[in-house]
């Protein structure tokens, strides 16, 4: 059932945290009108449904509400992955070129390269040649991270080595972006390269992530060379299903030792 917010009382709006309802049950709309046919709308969409106006503006729950989801995606840009995450994922943490979250949006060329001293740290600690190697990025959603990677990894892993296929060492990648996939593979030579990543996040959901794979990675690889695996959170693809779905598709490059356009999926 939808919860209906007005400025009668039915919802105290300025008691409530309004970015903790779903928008499946955020409404606006207190007519019995068609009910049955409006709450199936709601249950089958996150999208604004039900939003009251008053000539051409919103209502004040729906204007806040939606002050409130632009305000958590831009802060999600900006935020930066807490250490304590990092050491409770158990994993090693290393670092772009990029010196800070600014110049990892305004140099997204820098976001792919690593120093020579932090190759040689990522070289030293990891297993070279594995089947599998997958790594951890920030990118454009920090909050995704913790909110995503404690389900969604253990089980690629687990799905991944019940069939015999070894994993390499993971690690976290502060001021990542997506072609650090190239950089890593060209560091650690595995079979498929995998990082999951933060996602740019909008007015649905400030802890969206994506899985970019790729096989036999490497410096002039086309963008189309990767399949991707996107909208991974609690109103998009759940973790434990996307664990299962990048497990298959990973499966399915080591078989036909591709990925991208040329993957049979």
């Amino acid at each position: 059932m939808s919860r209906v917010f007005t400025l009668d009382g039915n919802t105290d709006i300025l008691n409530c945290d309004l970015t903790n309802i779903p928008m499946q049950e955020f409404s606006e709309r207190d007519s019995d009108e068609n009910k049955e046919v409006y709450e199936q709308y709601k249950k089958a969409t996150p999208a604004r449904v039900g939003i009251g106006h008053t000539g051409s503006r919103y209502h004040t729950a729906a204007a806040l509400r939606f002050q409130a989801d632009q305000y958590s995606a831009a802060n999600a840009v900006q935020m930066e992955v807490p250490e304590r995450v990092v050491k409770e994922l158990g994993l090693f943490e290393v670092q772009t070129k990029c010196a800070s979250k600014y110049e990892m949006l305004t140099r997204p060329d820098l976001g792919r390269l690593f120093t020579e001293e932090t190759k040689k740290i990522i070289s030293e600690r990891c297993v070279h040649e594995p089947d599998v190697q997958i790594f951890i990025g920030d990118g454009l959603c920090s909050p995704s991270v913790e909110a995503n990677v404690p389900t969604m990894y253990p089980a690629i892993c687990a799905a991944l080595e019940y069939e015999g296929i070894t994993v390499g060492t993971p690690f976290f990648v502060r001021y990542c972006r997506v072609n650090t996939v190239r950089t890593v593979a060209e560091l650690l030579h595995p079979k498929v390269t995998c990082v999951l990543i933060g996602e740019r996040p909008g007015l649905l959901t400030s802890q969206s992530m994506s899985a970019y794979m790729a096989y036999n990675a490497r410096y002039d690889m086309l963008e189309s060379d990767y399949t991707v695996v996107s909208n991974i959170s609690r109103v998009g693809m759940p973790p434990a299903e996307a664990a299962a779905n990048i497990a298959d598709i990973i499966k399915a490059m080591l078989e036909q030792k591709t990925s991208g356009y040329g993957l049979k999926y």
